[in-house]
């Protein structure tokens, strides 16, 4: 080293890089180092560690001297670029090993059992003047504190030592730490259990992670474990054979990386020297592609090292010589501008600066007179890369996505809303565990143009891109669910459809994936088997286990049945018949569930003799015309006489007994878990209401409904189904009920109170518009309002099963025979809309949701169903001032 060339180093560094200026004035002993003893001696001193103050500091510290010798070796032309990277890359060994030794002897341990595999520029020895440290931790034993779980005790070891690295003190900080190519790092723990480790790469792992490995190495810790580790998948990386599949996989990763600055950066400001065309990347990526392809057959080629493999390369006949000069002279050069780059505020950047001060303190750092100078250079370097580069992917035979790398345009020419244009490029980031193998890809490529146009017709575009991605992102494998979406065909705009227009199905789906697996059995489209067969299904599928486990179980069999009814609905089932399905599915849910509970509750404060509960069910549920959004309008019945007691420890009294049961069947029913809530449960129709006890005596229900019960309680009673209970006790509960039903009225007063409440309901709830089939005038409540009527005046057609009591009353004379048509037109509505909108009804429907409220109304477009919902409300309404002799009111 000559003085002068240190001289010059110091004043270049001193005059245009603040980063140096700063190391200068502070470490103006290690400059007297390199001043009396050389680079090489100054940074053999940097790298013994003052073991007289904290591992931070200490790392801080020699940190500081490290960066400042390598620039100044680098500036005064002392290091060529190996031996800059070199230096670099051999203290950030020593700095990991360092920590992790630390984060070890903070639990009393040796350092072993704990490794550190570098990837990237580290691994390869060539790390950057200022960059991350690429790296996956692993381990095979960790040192256990009291009531630690190993995997707990991996992760604090890992944080100790990211923070020993990366945390920024008054020191500085040592390296940034990226642990973000780990196996399936948006779900795994930041360290992970070799075994698992060797388990992905041997069978999960992708082409893009050969290709990181090529440059991968056991750099900290426990080497030998990290040695082994990377013997265990040589196999993966080295491939003696490859087939087509493995070509066309390797050249599809050469051209995802050119797709991805596909837009052509000109050389100038903000150009990327490391992505951009021609840059440090395309170098990189021409040597490793030739690797993965002949590295198997010959372990020469290798070379972790982008120079050593190219020569390698050459050596073996694979590239030739003037490739291998042209690309080499050119990664040293792109390399050493790049760290000129760093070096002037110690930043991970490799873009050109866009302000003319710091493209000029570059160009000096950089050895040229100004930065027009350089960038002409540059110019003529990069093009060189791109030749050869192009030269290399130019025969690329690889299958041809039909949207393109840059998706912006197919979007616009097929009206696919904005908002997929990111999310397509996620989704080919490979960050999803489902889309990241590459056949998993290719299945999703194909694909995706039909479920993109699909989702495009959604109510609301930008959300169903959500929810498909939320369902992406919890897939948990893509392979299969992709073969059978292209095995079954009709499934695929079915899907589109679920995300797009049924915003019930799609939330549910979006929260679990695995509800569509509900599509796939042969007879998912069928109407269900009724509900003793649903029962057997649901008591199979439950099984033995703890409490929670059968609750959950019913839940998720409950989902998957409602799920599977929904995209019947979609596909064009009458929801007519969808009603009774939904409500045989609650039935056997409400059934399996009180059996739970009530066993559940005897186990702990024992059984109360003679005392049974009775479920009943009641509007729209106890009718079996249940929607997708329909809450379940529950009363909680016993038998036997309140004042009998369990027979636990501490006996409870039967009304305290059944309160505590029935509280628990609802939560069991509407409280939310990890499988998810199954209903809404309203239980206001009880004896008193709110203020009501949850659970009554039959005797007491009976008693309540003679003397007590109003107009509109024997109104909604008029539709109660015994849900759940023991044979005997529902022939009794329904002969009390019979006999409620079966009692004279005054029909004046009846009439008196049918419209009272039909007019409290109008002002707390006024129906608006057409397409409001429920509130609105010649409505269902309306509908419903005159059955009940007649059916408590008169005493007959007594069903829950409103159509039913209507064919009965139109046998009967008492209504027009139009009002069955009404009644299926308004209901059959009703049913879609709730599957299709969520909260207020919309001042427009989308054409997809137009179609499918036309088909329910049994029309051909959407103007006709207009007309058609008009005439069933027309008939209603008719029929209302008929019945309630209104025409002169």
């Amino acid at each position: 080293m000559t003085p002068s060339a240190l001289t010059a180093a110091v004043t270049l560094a001193e005059a245009n890089s603040p980063y140096l200026k700063g190391l200068l004035r502070r470490r103006a002993a290690t400059l007297t180092e390199i001043e009396t003893h050389g680079f090489d001696a100054a940074l053999a001193a940097a790298m013994v560690l003052d073991d007289t103050v904290s591992v931070e500091i200490g790392l801080r510290s020699a940190k500081a001297d490290v960066a400042l010798i390598t620039a100044l070796a680098d500036l005064s032309g002392e290091w060529p670029l190996e031996r800059v990277t070199a230096a670099l890359s051999n203290f950030a060994d020593l700095a990991l090993n360092a920590a992790i030794a630390a984060a070890l002897a903070e639990r009393g341990a040796p350092n072993a059992g704990f490794v550190a595999i570098a990837l990237g520029k580290l691994g390869s020895h060539e790390l950057n003047y200022s960059s991350d440290v690429d790296l996956i931790l692993l381990y095979d034993s960790v040192p256990l504190r009291p009531r630690e779980d190993p995997a707990e005790a991996a992760v604090r070891i890992a944080r100790r030592i990211v923070a020993i690295m990366h945390d920024r003190t008054a020191d500085g900080y040592v390296f940034r730490v990226d642990l973000r190519l780990r196996p399936s790092s948006e779900i795994t723990p930041i360290a992970m259990p070799v075994a698992a480790a060797e388990n992905y790469y041997q069978s999960d792992a992708e082409t893009w992670e050969r290709t990181a490995f090529i440059r991968a190495r056991a750099c900290a810790g426990d080497i030998a474990l990290g040695q082994r580790f990377l013997a265990a998948i040589r196999p993966f990386v080295w491939r003696r054979s490859l087939d087509y599949t493995a070509i066309r996989d390797i050249k599809a990763v050469s051209l995802r990386i050119r797709d991805h600055f596909e837009s052509g950066q000109a050389v100038g400001p903000r150009f990327d020297l490391k992505r951009g065309r021609g840059g440090i990347r395309e170098v990189e990526f021409f040597t490793q592609i030739h690797q993965l392809v002949w590295g198997g057959r010959d372990v020469a080629l290798q070379a972790p090292a982008t120079l050593d493999a190219l020569g390698a390369l050459t050596a073996a006949g694979r590239i030739d010589a003037d490739d291998n000069a042209t690309l080499g002279d050119a990664y040293r050069w792109l390399r050493t501008l790049e760290h000129r780059l760093q070096m002037i505020g110690d930043e991970q950047t490799h873009s050109i600066p866009a302000t003319l001060g710091q493209r000029q303190a570059w160009a000096r750092l950089s050895s040229f007179a100004g930065p027009q100078e350089l960038m002409r250079q540059l110019r003529m370097v990069t093009a060189q890369v791109a030749r050869r580069y192009d030269r290399l992917i130019a025969d690329a035979d690889i299958d041809t996505p039909q949207i393109p790398a840059d998706p912006s345009g197919w979007c616009k020419r097929n009206k696919v809303a904005p908002a997929f244009v990111p999310l397509i490029a996620k989704w080919r980031s490979g960050r999803y565990r489902a889309l990241r193998s590459d056949d998993a890809k290719r299945a999703f490529e194909a694909l995706l143009p039909d479920l993109l146009k699909a989702l495009a017709l959604a109510v609301d575009p930008a959300h169903a891109a959500s929810r498909l991605d939320t369902f992406l992102a919890d897939l948990p494998a893509g392979v299969q669910f992709f073969a059978l979406m292209a095995a079954n065909p009709k499934l695929l705009p079915l899907l589109g459809r679920v995300l797009g227009i049924a915003p019930v199905l799609a939330d549910s789906l979006a929260r679990r994936p695995a509800l569509f697996d509900s599509l796939l059995a042969r007879d998912s489209f069928a109407p269900l088997s009724g509900i003793a067969a649903l029962s057997a299904e649901l008591t199979a599928s439950v099984g033995a286990g703890t409490f929670e486990q059968r609750l959950d179980r019913t839940r998720l069999w409950t989902a998957d049945r409602r799920f599977q009814l929904g995209a019947q609905l979609i596909e064009g089932r009458d929801p007519l018949c969808i009603g009774a399905d939904l409500s045989d599915v609650a039935d056997a849910a409400v059934a399996t569930l009180a059996d739970a509970v009530v066993a559940d509750f005897a186990e702990s404060h024992g059984a109360v003799p003679g005392c049974r509960l009775v479920v009943l069910g009641l509007g729209r549920y106890g009718g079996r015309a249940l929607t997708h959004a329909s809450d379940l309008d529950l009363v909680y019945l016993f038998t036997g006489h309140h004042a009998a007691e369990s027979t636990g420890a501490k006996p409870l009294a039967a009304t305290v007994w059944f309160q505590r049961v029935a509280a628990r069947l609802t939560a069991a029913l509407s409280v939310p878990t990890a499988a998810g809530a199954l209903y809404e449960v309203d239980t206001r129709l009880r004896p008193s209401g709110a203020k009501g006890l949850l659970a009554v005596t039959v005797a007491s229900f009976a008693r309540y409904q003679s003397t007590e019960a109003e107009t509109w309680e024997h109104m909604a009673l008029c539709r109660a189904r015994i849900v759940a209970g023991a044979a005997a006790d529902r022939a009794d509960v329904e002969t009390v009920i019979a006999a409620i039903l079966d009692r004279p009225r005054d029909p004046a007063t009846l009439r008196r109170d049918v419209l009272s409440m039909r007019r409290d309901i109008s002002a707390a709830k006024p129906g608006g518009g057409t397409w409001d089939v429920k509130l609105g005038a010649g409505g269902l409540v309306d509908l419903e309002f005159i059955v009940h009527f007649l059916q408590l005046r008169d005493r007959i057609a007594v069903t829950p099963d409103l159509r039913a009591a209507l064919v009965a009353l139109v046998a009967a004379g008492r209504v027009p025979d139009d009002l069955i048509a009404a009644h299926d037109t308004l209901t059959r509505v009703l049913a879609l809309l709730r599957l299709v909108v969520t909260g207020a009804l919309p001042k427009r429907f989308t054409q997809p949701v137009e179609a499918l409220l036309a088909g329910a109304a049994g029309a051909t477009d959407f103007p006709a169903a207009e007309a058609t919902l008009g005439l069933a409300k027309a008939a209603v309404r008719a029929a209302w001032s008929d019945i309630f002799n209104l025409r002169g009111d």
